[in-house]
């Protein structure tokens, strides 16, 4: 291979690698410095179409990725946390966001790149504040961005000079319609390999502004890109439910149509963008290398905005032609008892909160679980529904505690900030104690129903002491939740001082029914199941005060 080839090979590649990871940087830095902003964004997807389109740019301006918002939507849809109406919102939103990518290349930092990127890689090597480690990490991603951009363009800047590389790419070239299809799907095929729309934007903007190709051709490669990152949510969606589909082939209609109707108009919407971008960009062979990616990243938010103005009123009617496209399974579809999906894992902040949300989920099951073995206790004969149901709330407690912990455990092994960490270890905790709860009120239905089944009866005082016990009990595991629910760290000096006075309460019931052994005879049976019933309701204290001290960060 001859040396000049070999030099801009490398350039290229080199660069095309650095601009990606420098993309990543960027994005995981956004990330973690928007933290509870991320938080708020998605608890704003509950409401209507435009606050879950502004949802979608808003995140996507974050992360830096379309591809993410996108593939973090699939994952809502596949969870059940979000409808088919908003996550169409939502990535109609993200189609927006994702363009600030092609401003951010239109300041004039290329040059400073190199030292923005050394000096920035200094701060996160060495400080030791979390904060400033990560706005290290995020201007470190926008210095290697730069940096490899112009990597890049000096790769690009000899095919300028070499005839053979000349002739072909004269067949880029968008004087025609068929020359702007030819194009957009060249755009497209890139950015399905590459599986990055910022990857062959960065790529489009460097053979431009070296003037390898013309401004018309990148604007119609840019065009087909939109439709290649559609590819990320495609694969994000297999083996996922049929709303989870529906959501990734909402993506791929949604661009698919708006670049359809977009080329049919080619001509008039350069004119457009030109008049948009001022006198200064008439005669579009002349612009320097910031006005060609200035003039580029026009054509790039200019589609995405028309596209989702014109889309934005028939959400619900594309919602409703994806359900008729897309027809329910025959087959019943696994159920999931969490709403957790390994989808959300590219952002931690967001895939934590889920789990605090799955947790309280946790906690109100137990609110429920209680109720009812309440109601078993104070009846004389055991209601079978009732106790069926209790018993299968434990099981699904099980399973939930061990789902949480697994898709908690792959997120801390991921690269995440100490705040995200320490809250993930906290819920870890959580979801264990809560489970074990379950377990021990699981437990004194066992022995409600062996006393039945021995023929045995409490007598009128244990049993009313018993029912007292339980609704003292009761009123203290809802007010750790309430606590935990409304975040009130405070709530572990109160669910101390009400846990001693259950612990004191349990111990004079235990004397209580001892003195009245030795008065009158009394089944053995009956005593081992009573004070059992007692160590029951005293472990369910006892975990529910680790919740308490979890939430006030003493565990």
């Amino acid at each position: 291979m001859d040396s000049s080839l070999l030099w801009m090979f490398f350039n290229v590649i080199g660069g095309l690698g650095i601009f990606l990871l420098g993309i990543k940087y960027m994005s995981e830095g956004l990330q973690t410095i928007a933290g509870n902003r991320l938080r708020t964004l998605i608890g704003a997807m509950t409401r209507n179409r435009l606050m879950a389109m502004a949802v979608g740019t808003g995140v996507t301006c974050l992360v830096q990725s379309s591809s993410v918002t996108t593939v973090m939507v699939v994952g809502f849809v596949n969870a059940g946390f979000m409808t088919l109406g908003q996550a169409i919102g939502v990535i109609m939103g993200a189609n927006i966001g994702t363009t600030i990518t092609g401003w951010i290349l239109v300041l004039t930092i290329g040059k400073y790149g190199l030292p923005l990127l050394g000096i920035s890689a200094l701060v996160f090597r060495f400080s030791r504040r979390e904060g400033l480690r990560y706005l290290a990490m995020a201007t470190m991603g926008v210095g290697m961005v730069f940096f490899g951009l112009e990597l890049m363009k000096n790769g690009f800047r000899p095919i300028r000079q070499m005839e053979e590389f000349s002739k072909w790419f004269v067949a880029f070239s968008a004087d025609n319609y068929f020359g702007v299809l030819k194009c957009a799907m060249v755009g497209c095929v890139l950015t399905m390999i590459v599986q990055s729309s910022s990857a062959t934007l960065g790529i489009t903007i460097g053979l431009a502004a070296t003037g390898v190709i013309r401004f018309e051709a990148a604007a119609a490669l840019v065009l087909g890109e939109n439709i290649g990152t559609t590819i990320t949510a495609c694969l994000a969606s297999i083996g996922t439910t049929t709303n989870a589909k529906r959501a990734a082939y909402a993506h791929v209609i949604f661009n698919l149509t708006g670049v359809a109707w977009i080329t049919t108009l080619f001509g008039p919407y350069l004119v457009v963008v030109k008049h948009f971008l001022g006198d200064g960009f008439t005669n579009l062979e002349e612009l320097n290398p910031r006005q060609v990616t200035a003039a580029i990243a026009a054509v790039h938010t200019g589609f995405n905005v028309t596209n989702t103005l014109v889309f934005l009123p028939f959400t619900r009617r594309l919602a409703d032609f994806l359900t008729r496209l897309v027809p329910e399974r025959a087959y019943r579809e696994p159920p999931h008892l969490t709403k957790l999906d390994s989808r959300l894992l590219t952002t931690p902040v967001i895939g934590v909160e889920q789990s605090r949300i799955e947790i309280l989920r946790m906690a109100d099951m137990l609110r429920k679980m209680l109720f009812r073995v309440g109601a078993i206790i104070s009846s004389k004969a055991a209601d079978d529904q009732s106790v069926k149901k209790v018993f299968h709330t434990e099981e699904v407690m099980d399973i939930m505690q061990k789902e949480v912990t697994i898709f908690l455990t792959d997120l801390l092994s991921a690269s995440v900030t100490h705040d995200v960490a320490d809250e993930a270890r906290r819920l870890l905790r959580m979801a264990d104690e809560y489970e074990s709860i379950s377990d021990y009120t699981a437990n004194i239905v066992k022995l409600h129903l062996r006393l039945h089944e021995s023929n045995l009866e409490l007598s009128p005082i244990d049993r009313q002491n018993i029912l007292e016990l339980h609704q003292e009990v009761q009123d203290y595991v809802e007010m750790v939740k309430t606590g935990y629910e409304e975040n009130h760290p405070e709530i572990v000096s109160k669910a101390h001082t009400r846990g001693d006075g259950v612990t004191h309460r349990i111990r004079e019931l235990r004397n209580q029914h001892l003195v009245q052994v030795a008065q009158r005879h009394s089944e053995p049976l009956m005593t081992v199941i009573y004070t059992d019933m007692l160590n029951a309701y005293r472990r369910v204290k006892d975990h529910a005060m680790n919740v308490a001290e979890v939430v006030a960060g003493e565990k």
